[in-house]
């Protein structure tokens, strides 16, 4: 009868004789509320990472449009290959360099505020391509725009860590990580479909639009609240910038993705060359079958991760690092196979290869989340983007160019293939710090509230 008569009273009734007579109403209604209630409350986390993931998407789509017209944009400003090189390196450069000043924003004001004026400032230094008549205009709006997309990818995940538990963050990032793969695709297919008949100019005014639709739709979400399914206190090591410095389970994490990043970043950049120059492959065939081999593993790659370490996670505490580890391991036979044999096993063999390591980018994101409190969770993202690049992409092209100016491109993989043993050694080591999470009884996403 007590939960009657909160039923009741929240339909205007009160007082025992009348529970009495409304008593069978009062049920009915009752459920058509909690029905409704928690209809809404799922809804909201599925709704806010739907938003999130579309603007990730956008945010890959913008980086990858500029690699489908550069040769458009080198005929026009008579640019010299090293000049449109450049372009990469300054918006990297900057990306990563502002990644560590937006953090500790986020950590300390609104998270959604700063997305907003993220998504609107980058998807305007988009448009404003239109004015962009000489090279150094174009870069230095490439270069902001690295600016604006840090601000994003430092402090989405965090947002979107609070919408669901922690046992689910695995399959959760690899919904939003499938921006990575897609985005890069679609801005390929844009820029190469657009820029042939339009100019290289509207391409990105087609990437810019949406950003500011959306960025208007995520001002209606409600942002969540800090922590809300974090299960461990937040301790001085997990919980302060001072104990990130010697906090062994976001260290092992970051230092394990960095070196797939290396791995990853050379071989994305020089794989089409080597199949076009040491393979016999046409270089836009050899684009092609490399294109395809990375977005099919990398949404295959993406789901698959993050479910089998959640899967795992609660048999294993240490199941996201572990995921990673022997992802990277087994690579390594199949990326040597690849490298040195040739024939009808050489393109089977590269893409495991490369299957199994992009099966780590749900884990190791998810590993970085949960390796520290909510309240320096921005902090240690963006900390943890500037070593990936710092240690990972940045320098492994160039080293990859530099071995293979004096010895071969095949011998140049061998560097690729070592950092992959290093990333696994690492995340093999790293399993012993992991937190253990608290699995959640309930651990509908309808749980997660505004905060």
């Amino acid at each position: 009868m007590k939960k009657a008569r909160v039923v009741d009273e929240r339909v205007g009734f009160s007082g025992p004789h009348l529970l009495r007579r409304r008593h069978r109403p009062a049920i009915t209604y009752a459920a058509c509320y909690i029905r409704s209630t928690v209809t809404q409350a799922e809804l909201y986390p599925r709704t806010a990472l739907a938003l999130l993931t579309a603007l990730n998407l956008l945010n890959y789509i913008d980086r990858s449009v500029l690699f489908a017209v550069q040769p458009l944009v080198q005929t026009e400003f008579h640019l010299s290959n090293a000049q449109i090189g450049y372009l990469t390196s300054a918006f990297l450069g900057f990306y990563m360099v502002a990644a560590p000043f937006t953090g500790p924003l986020a950590d300390r004001y609104s998270r959604k505020l700063i997305i907003i004026l993220g998504a609107i400032f980058w998807s305007g230094l988009t448009l404003l391509t239109a004015v962009t008549h000489t090279y150094w205009e174009l870069l230095v709006r490439h270069t902001l725009v690295g600016v604006g997309e840090a601000t994003f990818v430092t402090i989405a995940p965090t947002f979107v860590a609070d919408l669901f538990p922690e046992e689910k963050r695995g399959r959760i990032f690899g919904i939003f990580y499938l921006a990575i793969p897609v985005g890069t695709a679609a801005g390929y297919l844009l820029g190469g479909k657009l820029g042939a008949h339009f100019g290289w100019r509207f391409p990105f005014y087609i990437a810019a639009v949406p950003g500011f639709l959306l960025a208007l739709a995520i001002f209606f979400i409600p942002e969540p609240e800090r922590g809300h399914f974090d299960s461990l206190q937040e301790t001085p090591e997990r919980g302060t910038v001072r104990g990130l410095t010697h906090n062994p389970a976001f260290w092992t994490a970051a230092l394990g993705m960095a070196a797939m990043t290396f791995a990853l970043g050379g071989i994305q950049v020089w794989m089409p060359t080597f199949l076009s120059r040491a393979r016999g492959y046409t270089l836009e065939s050899a684009n092609t079958l490399f294109g395809a081999i990375v977005v099919v593993d990398g949404i295959l790659a993406s789901l698959a991760g993050g479910w089998l370490a959640d899967y795992l996670l609660p048999r294993m505490k240490s199941s996201y690092y572990f995921v990673s580890a022997i992802s990277m391991a087994l690579g390594v036979p199949f990326m040597i196979v690849a490298l040195f044999f040739q024939g009808p096993i050489m393109l089977p063999a590269i893409a495991v290869a490369a299957f199994l390591l992009l099966l780590n980018t749900s884990p190791l994101n998810a590993a970085i989340v949960n390796s520290v409190g909510a309240h320096i969770r921005a902090t240690a993202i963006a900390s943890g983007i500037f070593i990936y690049h710092l240690l990972g992409d940045v320098p492994s092209p160039t080293m990859m160019g530099w071995v293979a100016d004096r010895h071969s491109l095949q011998i140049a993989f061998v560097l690729p293939v070592i950092a992959m043993v290093i990333s696994s050694a690492i995340l093999f080591y790293g399993m012993r710090f992991a937190p253990a999470i608290v699995m959640h009884r309930d651990s509908s996403p309808a749980q997660a509230h505004a905060g």
